[in-house]
């Protein structure tokens, strides 16, 4: 523990913005990191706890003390080793995560936990910059192939992970570029591509083969697969979208959320979308249907597209200000919160079902809407109606999608539809057919994903070798 009363004489302090009025002029990140002195100085809270509740807090159970201590004592490299040690990826993570760590930091007691994913952040950006992070190539060949089956973030970490021990690495991506949601999904603002990019640069000096536009099921055979490879990972994520099934859903102009998204990030990607129907807010008042951080993804999007007006409606009732530490701490607090995106000129409603759409010319241009209740039942009296020429529905994600290769394999599926496989060994019910990711467990955080990727990684070594030095 470098400071053992730094806790005491620091107080917090995060990283801040670029002014709003400036950074909706582009796509463009907008943090601006704390400099070297005062992340130390904020690493110099960590209260090194006898009983570090951030390590059950992060998925991938980063060693947050330990780092937080190198950083204090000027050991960056260190931390960077320590911190690669149990996250893929800390770049993503430091960068989009919402910091579950921090709701179960000791010291979020008084909502002043510590700065962790910006620590994180600031480690591996200077690992970067500094040329500390490099190519880790394998000594020996196994002989052994795995194709993995999507190149989202725990496709990419499984990938990097058995690359490492010598596995020759086939990954099959349906979409041009490797990354999934975290490249199509998040917004530039938020994780600029580049550094993806390098990631995909770093694991292809490893040995791992991407293999993009290539969809499994359609492009390439389930049968090819099982005869080319000896192990096969499926990591094709959550990829159904909740849809909204009511008067007016199939009037032009109402559109699910990831295909606004991607359309513009592949637009910023300079990819060819000349063949799809053009998805645009400029000049029109947009209806964002779902509060969660795919809403507030639509919501900056929009605003930098050049809306008139930004809607968010939310079915859920609106969150407290502040939780009740003694009912929730160290776990996932359930409390308001304003994303940058939200910040920058969406109204927001609460405790709003959508009933109707209605439209002119084929077209929408209002949504009808009422209140609920704490049963989510229609409240007489209540109802109202929103101007909309743009609606994005932004409800989450039901399971993947099942067409192709999950039915042609005829993987068994839980209740809510994911792909059945346990944490111990993430295989499914099919013999060598391994999956991991929001494809199994269903739509979650990039963290879950890269450790689930990781897992499953050693479970295919085992698989493979009969014994594994990987890290679970």
């Amino acid at each position: 523990m470098g400071k053992v009363t730094g806790f005491l004489e620091i107080e917090r302090s995060d990283r801040t913005y670029k002014p709003a009025s400036d950074r909706v002029r582009n796509f463009d990140e907008f943090v601006i990191p704390l400099d070297k002195p005062e992340t130390q100085r904020q690493a110099a809270r960590c209260m090194d706890c006898g009983i570090p509740y951030c390590h059950n807090g992060c998925p991938v159970n980063n060693q947050i003390p330990d780092w937080n201590d190198l950083v204090y004592k000027d050991d960056w490299t260190k931390a960077l080793a320590n911190l690669h040690s149990t996250n893929n990826f800390p770049e993503v993570t430091g960068r989009i995560c919402p910091a579950p760590c921090e709701a179960a930091c000791t010291l979020n007691i008084t909502e002043e936990p510590v700065t962790i994913r910006t620590i994180e952040c600031a480690i591996v950006d200077r690992g970067f910059r500094e040329g500390e992070i490099v190519p880790v190539i394998a000594e020996e060949r196994t002989g052994k192939r795995v194709a993995i089956v999507g190149a989202g973030p725990a496709g990419m970490a499984a990938a990097q992970q058995l690359a490492r021990v010598g596995h020759d690495v086939h990954v099959y991506e349906k979409d041009d570029k490797a990354g999934g949601l975290i490249r199509y999904g998040i917004p530039n603002f938020k994780l600029d591509k580049s550094i993806i990019d390098r990631r995909v640069d770093q694991m292809t000096a490893e040995g791992v083969t991407f293999h993009y536009n290539k969809a499994v099921g359609s492009d390439i055979s389930v049968e090819w697969l099982e005869q080319d490879f000896d192990a096969i990972l499926l990591t094709g994520g959550s990829e159904q979208p909740r849809n909204l099934p009511i008067q007016g859903r199939d009037l032009d102009g109402v559109h699910f959320a990831m295909e606004f998204l991607g359309q513009q990030n592949r637009r910023l990607g300079h990819e060819d979308i000349s063949k799809e129907p053009q998805i645009s807010a400029a000049g029109k008042h947009v209806l964002v249907i779902g509060g969660g951080d795919t809403g507030s993804d639509c919501i900056g999007t929009s605003i930098r597209q050049g809306a008139l007006s930004v809607t968010q409606v939310e079915i859920m009732p609106q969150p407290p200000e502040h939780e009740n530490k003694e009912l929730t701490w160290p776990d996932w607090p359930n409390k308001m919160r304003t994303s940058t995106s939200q910040e920058e000129g969406a109204e927001r409603k609460f405790s709003v079902s959508t009933t109707s759409f209605e439209g002119q010319n084929g077209r929408v241009v209002a949504a009808n809407c009422v209140e609920v209740g704490p049963d989510f039942k229609p409240i007489d009296g209540t109802e109202f109606k929103l101007k909309a020429d743009l609606v994005l529905l932004a409800m989450g994600f039901i399971h993947p999608v099942h067409e192709g290769m999950i039915e042609t394999w005829d993987l068994a599926r839980d209740e809510r539809g994911n792909v059945v496989a346990n944490t111990n060994d993430y295989m499914t019910s099919h013999d060598k057919v391994f999956t991991a990711g929001d494809m199994r467990r269903g739509q979650s955080l990039v963290v879950w994903a890269i450790r689930e990727g990781r897992q499953a990684a050693r479970s295919i070594d085992e698989f493979l070798m009969g014994v594994s030095d990987l890290p679970r």
